[in-house]
Parts: C-alpha cells; sequence; structure tokens
C-alpha cells in the first residue's frame, strides 16, 4: 500500500467523545483533558460544542472549558455549532475554528438536528457567512457516508453531491464519516472515487467508527487512496445516540500505534495521548474502548 510521509490528525475526544457519556464530567476535568491532548503534540483539537444544553448536557460548560485551557501556540480548538446562535458563542469564547454537521441521509438529518438535509444546509451557508466575517474558517462534518441506521445503504452519489454543497456554502474541509462504524474497507475507495469528482482529495477527511471492528482497516484504505486526515477520539471515546450499540470513535492511540509502524509522521507522542486518556478515564464508569491501553505495555514505544 502507498502512505504518505504525514498525515493530519484531529483529535475529537473532547467534544464527540465526551457529549454522550453518562457521568457527570467535572469542568476542571475537561480543561485538564483538553490541556494533556495539547501537551501530546495535537495540532488540532475539536474541544466543545455550542449546542442546546437541553439536548446535549455534556456539553453545557463550553464557554467555561474555552476560558480555562491552556492555548499552546499553533494549535487549533475548535468547537461544533448548529447554527448562528451557537457561532456567536463559539466566537465569544475565542475558538480558532468552528465544524458545522450534515447528513447523507434524509432520515438521520431529520432525527439527528430536525432539520431536511436542504433545510440544515440553509441554515449552514447563513453560518459560514457569517464564520467567514468574523475571519473563522468552517469545516463541515458528513454522517452517515457509508450507511445509515434507518435506511441502510447510502448512495455515494448522494454523498457526493452533498459534499459539494457543502464545499459551495463556504466549508474547507468535508469529513466524510462513517457514523454508526458499519463501513468496510472495499466501500472506501467506491465512495471516495465518487466524492473526488465532485471535491478535491485535499479538502477531504476520513472519520470512523469501530462498531464492527474496521476502523483501522478504513484508514488503511484511506491512507493508500492518498487521504492525509483523520479524526480519532483519545481512548476510542464517543458512540451515537441514534445508533443504539454504534461503538465510539476511531480511538487516537490505536490509530497512532499503526501510523507510527508505518513511518507516518504525525508529530504526536502516543504515550502522553494514552496519559490524557487514562486520565479522562477514571472520570467514567465504564473502560475505554481503545485496544492500545487494554493492551499489555511494551518496554518501548515508537513515538512520533
Amino acid at each position: 500500500m502507498r502512505a504518505p510521509v504525514r498525515v493530519t490528525i484531529v483529535e475529537v475526544g473532547p467534544r464527540d467523545g465526551l457529549q454522550n457519556e453518562r457521568s457527570v464530567i467535572a469542568t476542571a476535568d475537561k480543561i485538564a483533558f483538553v490541556d494533556r491532548l495539547s501537551d501530546a503534540g495535537h495540532g488540532i483539537i475539536e474541544v466543545s460544542a455550542f449546542v442546546s444544553p437541553k439536548w446535549v448536557p455534556q456539553m453545557a460548560d463550553a464557554t467555561e472549558v474555552f476560558a480555562g485551557i491552556r492555548r499552546r501556540s499553533g494549535v487549533r480548538y475548535t468547537a461544533l455549532v448548529p447554527n448562528q446562535k451557537g457561532l456567536e458563542r463559539a466566537i465569544a469564547a475565542g475558538v480558532s475554528e468552528v465544524a458545522i454537521f450534515a447528513a447523507a441521509s434524509e432520515s438521520f438529518s431529520r432525527r439527528n438536528i430536525n432539520q431536511s438535509i436542504d433545510e440544515s444546509l440553509t441554515t449552514y451557508a447563513a453560518v459560514c457567512a457569517d464564520a467567514a466575517s468574523a475571519g473563522l474558517r468552517v469545516r463541515g462534518y458528513l454522517s452517515t457516508c457509508f450507511a445509515c441506521p434507518f435506511e441502510g445503504a447510502v448512495d455515494p452519489a448522494q454523498v457526493a453531491a452533498i459534499s459539494r454543497r457543502l464545499m459551495d456554502i463556504g466549508v474547507y474541509e468535508v469529513a466524510i464519516s462513517d457514523t454508526i462504524g458499519a463501513a468496510h474497507p472495499g466501500q472506501v475507495p467506491r465512495v471516495l472515487d465518487a466524492v473526488t469528482a465532485a471535491v478535491p482529495l485535499a479538502n477531504l477527511a476520513l472519520h470512523f467508527h469501530d462498531t464492527r471492528g474496521t476502523a483501522l482497516a478504513n484508514v488503511l484504505a484511506g491512507l493508500d487512496y492518498g487521504v492525509t486526515t483523520f479524526d480519532c477520539s483519545a481512548g476510542g471515546l464517543g458512540g451515537c445516540p441514534f445508533a443504539p450499540g454504534a461503538a465510539g470513535n476511531l480511538a487516537t492511540e490505536d490509530l497512532l500505534f499503526v501510523l507510527n509502524g508505518l513511518g507516518v509522521e504525525t508529530g504526536i507522542s502516543i504515550d502522553k495521548v494514552a496519559a490524557a486518556s487514562r486520565f479522562i478515564g477514571l472520570q467514567l464508569d465504564h473502560r475505554l474502548p481503545s485496544r492500545y491501553l487494554q493492551a499489555p505495555r511494551l518496554g518501548a514505544t515508537n513515538d512520533a
């Protein structure tokens, strides 16, 4: 397989990883988690989400978390926003950039954000315009790109069409997301073939969940295709509230272990990420899914 010399890692643990946790996590612990991830060498950390606390209570302290983190030079501290009100709060908190979240299937869009795809893109067009006026870039998540929990298989042509529309309203990158962990390596190039006919490969990222144990295999397929940006979550935290049983995101440690073994540079310390994961794991009511954390420790690590 082909592998790039270096890849970009987007750490989503503090937001996507923690947002569905049942345990109440103290603001100070969230701040310490982000700081530890910064110290590990991450260049992009999705810190929180400026959403309604009624629907996502774990993110109710987004402003306080942003106020408390120790910002390192060169690190982008990002947040998810659902609308212009969320963007206003994010700007006031001093975010580096924001992200929006659309879906490739109508059913999931309506269940997740109570809007059709067209309605969501109208909302996000206004967010992108206001963000541009404030000097902020916007990243776009596109969920259910491989399968939908309500509709089943998703047509790659639909994924390509919505990806193009996201670019047209102003996002700089589209994260092609396997929201429920249903993708397999054979699908990855087929979906990318369709999407890259509409969006340059350089503007795409991959976001995998590990429900069926295929996340790392899917990353390898993406690397071979030429993708150089991947999302992951420290400890393998995360999940989907609209897909019962869906596992968390690809664990950052698991991804780093493979990339280090391939000689792909990331600039991130696997040992320090593992320490950050163990720290936040103490605040939870379950074991972290990361295989790297569960495995016996080796005498030495091939660190980045």
